[in-house]
């Protein structure tokens, strides 16, 4: 006897229902977390200081200058442009396209992953609208180049992109910390030894950001600990 292996047209609306709600909760928590950050106050004057706090703190800790990197990309324009392109089309594309995946696939990974995304992109949102922090590209300072504007991809140079932006939300990264969540997830989710390779992800994503002047080391490592926090604390109770 052969056997039907169509989904009943109950159990595709379902499917299509369960869909339509994750990818609305996914894109709503994105669309407010950027019209928040549009809430920030415009005061420049504090922007800039805390600006000019990172820098003192990494100079302190004596990390490298972000201003060295960038001398050093810019001397290889074939890295730089690839850059500019990384901080352009990767970073959301892939974050859905991951999500997609293991919603389909990894569904209880999907969710651990979803939950610590809502909490950490809450969390930053709140950190971006009390403290702005001017990014080294806008601090004049430093003297770096806003690599992005300079090549013609700049985000804020589009007008639907550059009015649902803060340009002075620099802390923490959530470049960082949602390029770190992707890898620790699909870490989770796979079986496959080249499965660690997704930590570079998030690594060339740090280069990326201070290479182009969009963000400070500070700013990349403070991501990273809020996503590893909100993943801890989202973490499922069983084995996934």
């Amino acid at each position: 006897m052969a056997v039907s292996t169509i989904a009943p047209p109950a159990s595709r609306r379902i499917v299509g229902a369960d869909v339509v709600r994750e990818l609305a909760q996914v894109l709503g928590a994105f669309l407010l977390y950027n019209l928040g950050r549009m809430l920030a106050a415009d005061d420049l004057g504090r922007a800039d200081a805390h600006g000019r706090g990172i820098v003192d703190a990494e100079r302190w800790l004596r990390l490298p200058t972000e201003a060295s990197l960038q001398a050093w990309a810019l001397g290889h324009d074939w890295l730089i442009d690839l850059a500019n392109r990384y901080y352009v089309s990767v970073h959301f594309p892939l974050t859905i396209a991951v999500l997609v995946w293991l919603f389909r696939y990894r569904r209880p990974t999907y969710t651990w992953a979803k939950r610590a995304l809502l909490v950490a992109t809450g969390a930053a949102l709140v950190f971006h609208v009390l403290v702005p922090v001017t990014p080294p590209r806008l601090l004049s300072s430093l003297g770096m180049t806003d690599t992005g504007h300079a090549g013609g991809m700049s985000i804020y140079q589009a007008p639907v992109l550059a009015s649902l932006s803060n340009e002075y939300a620099a802390m923490p990264s959530l470049h960082v910390g949602w390029a770190l969540l992707l890898a620790v997830a699909l870490v989770a989710a796979c079986r496959t030894r080249w499965r660690w390779l997704w930590l570079l992800h998030p690594l060339a994503t740090l280069f990326v950001v201070v290479s182009t002047a969009n963000h400070y080391w500070l700013d990349g490592l403070a991501g990273t600990a809020l996503v590893l926090g909100a993943l801890w604390l989202t973490r499922p109770r069983t084995r996934l």
